[in-house]
């Protein structure tokens, strides 16, 4: 089994910048996150892990450094800051705010996903379960190499959100994810409805009784588990 992709959490408060990076680190071989400003990358960070964030310094409210010294006294993550500011003032002060390196903009995506790849490797390596290749649910398993739902020797009909969706929580079994990172992370739309619609469906595929779920649990004021056999 291939490594999974390393976790990036992109966070610009220009749309436009972060839907470019996006776009091109996801062709580049990573999975992407991205949030608006520092709130809502500390949102993100409360439900999902990431392997490097990526950081704009000027952002509304607290700025990326900021949120790079304050995360660096609690979590071991590579940052990589990105920012239009190239007096070497400003990029002492990123590293010295605990940053694993500096990219000055404008600047080449190839070396965006170069400088990425470096941060990975020269960090301290992290410990990574990788998932199992199935879990079980009662009468249905779900193989996560395949993203298929079984039922004994019989496929189950998913739809796409619903593949989505059950393969996000299934790379995390036992972990409580919110709404907005499931939303996110399966690319379902940013309505939080939607992703309670559709764990209503799959309940009905997976569950014995969907009214009193055993597998897919609402977490309250978070969102969704999945807890396999």
């Amino acid at each position: 089994m291939s490594k999974a992709e390393p976790h990036l959490l992109v966070v610009d408060d220009d749309a436009r910048i972060r839907e470019l990076l996006s776009r091109y680190l996801r062709t580049s071989g990573f999975r992407v996150t991205t949030a608006a400003d520092a709130a809502e990358a500390r949102q993100k960070l409360a439900g999902l892990d990431f392997d490097c964030l990526v950081l704009d310094v000027m952002m509304p409210g607290e700025s990326g450094r900021a949120l790079t010294a304050d995360l660096k006294r609690t979590r071991p993550v590579p940052i990589l800051l990105l920012t239009a500011m190239a007096e070497p003032e400003d990029r002492i002060g990123g590293l010295e705010d605990g940053a694993d390196d500096y990219l000055v903009k404008p600047f080449e995506p190839r070396e965006l996903v170069l400088r990425i790849r470096n941060v990975l490797q020269r960090g301290a390596p992290r410990e990574r379960t990788e998932a199992p290749r199935e879990l079980r649910l009662g009468a249905c398993r779900f193989d996560l190499q395949r993203a298929e739902l079984f039922r004994g020797a019989e496929p189950v009909h998913l739809t796409a959100a619903e593949t989505a969706l059950l393969a996000a929580l299934a790379r995390r079994p036992g972990e409580a994810l919110s709404r907005e990172a499931l939303a996110e992370e399966a690319q379902v739309g940013g309505n939080v409805r939607t992703v309670d619609v559709q764990m209503t469906r799959l309940r009905r595929k997976i569950e014995r009784d969907p009214k009193f779920p055993r597998y897919i649990q609402t977490v309250r004021g978070t969102g969704y588990v999945l807890k396999p056999d």
